[in-house]
């Protein structure tokens, strides 16, 4: 099985928000899509799903045309969409009929979900005194962060094949966070086609091979993640020394990217010329705590190719 998106491209009047998108998933794993606010990203992501329609271009499960409403899709919203008024149970209920799921079945599910994201007691709160039965919580009575696992249960319910996280860890605290990576590898485990949009360049460096970083709509950088890494080279060099290296780093004239009381971040051309600062470092008689030769990091390279100006939507 394989998913692929071809030369996808949606307008609104004279405005293209998604220009020319392609990529391919040839097996399972993580996909992301990166960007800043007004990219595209959550735009090409509903037209995937089936909720706006495109222009032109081509989605295809399997290389055929992918009809969403017929395959087995989660989607976590970057907009959460509870139903504030209503009983989490009877919307998670909902949300399996939806999916086709048969009650029975759902209620397994929901019960395995609530205990694994630790939410039994909104969903199923102990029986009052006399034996009277207790009303699941409404969304509206629940945190941010609960009605985010809430969500997260809805687009899991159906045992999707393909899962859609759009801004899956946004707002959360770091044990939730945690909890949610956790829930994350175990889809990824059973070989789930995943697609992640995030402003978090560490999670996507956590979980995903492959990557588009689009800007205004445009592709500016699609590849595997390994790969792009070490086109660039390692050319990042991170020093930390007990004594003072201002006047050394001076004389060497390296690029110098950032300086912290105790440590600097430097930019050199490869291992020779790193090698050759350490050389000099050694010869001076200065003690090198840490002496880090690296590819640039995700950020790194979301900040070259994206720059720090950018339209908000």
């Amino acid at each position: 099985m394989s998913l692929e998106v071809r030369n996808l491209t949606k307008s609104y009047g004279d405005k293209v928000v998604v220009d020319n998108l392609s990529f391919k998933m040839e097996k399972p794993g993580v996909y992301a899509l990166l960007g800043t606010n007004g990219a595209g990203k959550t735009t090409s992501i509903r037209v995937m799903l089936g909720m706006l329609q495109y222009d032109s271009g081509e989605i295809l499960w399997d290389g055929k045309p992918m009809k969403a409403s017929e395959r087995n899709i989660g989607y976590l919203a970057e907009e959460r969409g509870l139903y504030p008024k209503y009983s989490l149970l009877d919307q998670l209920l909902y949300f399996a009929r939806l999916k086709k799921v048969p009650k029975v079945e759902a209620l397994k599910r929901i019960h395995y979900w609530a205990d694994r994201l630790e939410l039994n007691e909104y969903i199923f709160p102990p029986k009052k005194a006399k034996g009277k039965k207790s009303k699941s919580n409404q969304a509206d009575q629940l945190s941010k962060g609960n009605q985010q696992k809430i969500q997260l249960m809805a687009a899991l319910i159906s045992d999707p094949e393909i899962l859609v996280l759009d801004e899956p860890l946004s707002g959360l605290d770091p044990v939730n966070t945690d909890l949610f990576k956790t829930v994350i590898r175990e889809e990824m485990n059973k070989d789930k086609y995943i697609i992640m949009s995030s402003h978090q360049m560490f999670t996507i460096e956590e979980f995903c091979t492959d990557l588009t970083i689009l800007n205004r709509g445009k592709t500016v950088l699609s590849g595997n993640l390994d790969e792009i890494k070490k086109s660039y080279g390692r050319v990042n060099l991170f020093v930390k020394c007990d004594e003072d290296i201002t006047e050394y780093v001076k004389e060497t004239g390296v690029t110098v990217k950032e300086k912290l009381p105790s440590e600097y971040q430097l930019k050199v051309s490869g291992e020779e010329e790193a090698m050759e600062f350490l050389k000099g470092l050694i010869q001076r008689k200065i003690t090198v705590v840490r002496f880090e030769l690296r590819e640039p990091s995700l950020h790194e390279i979301f900040v070259e190719k994206v720059g720090e100006n950018h339209e908000e939507e």
